[in-house]
């Protein structure tokens, strides 16, 4: 366990000095208010460091486009696994996520690598 959990900080602590600012959002549930008839989404949010790249030609597939982005995120701030349903809001855009995969060691997550749409 000592080496996934010193992969896990280390990709921690190089994402926090040269990653970008994203939100990770899931919505968990929602209840609507009878008094004024709004539905109010219970939210879970965690802001990180991410890395980003483009999509490479080889990743296109039937899921996958050219268009989409792809960023890189430590598994350590989450108190979840991200998954297709939830968000990232980038620079005050929202994208959803396409597809998820995760890097792991000795069963631990260390790090996301996150499909988006625009």
């Amino acid at each position: 366990m000592g080496l996934a959990t010193a992969f896990k900080k280390l990709s921690n602590k190089t994402l926090m000095k040269l990653g970008g600012d994203v939100t990770v959002k899931r919505t968990t549930g929602s209840s609507y208010n009878v008094d004024n008839g709004t539905v109010l989404k219970n939210q879970t949010s965690v802001t990180v460091k991410a890395s980003f790249e483009a999509v490479s030609s080889s990743e296109v597939n039937d899921l996958i486009s050219q268009n989409d982005k792809k960023i890189m995120v430590s598994a350590e701030p989450f108190t979840f696994v991200p998954t297709p349903k939830d968000t990232v809001v980038v620079s005050s855009i929202e994208y959803k996520i396409i597809r998820v995969d995760k890097e792991v060691q000795d069963n631990i997550d260390v790090l996301y690598v996150l499909y988006l749409r625009a």
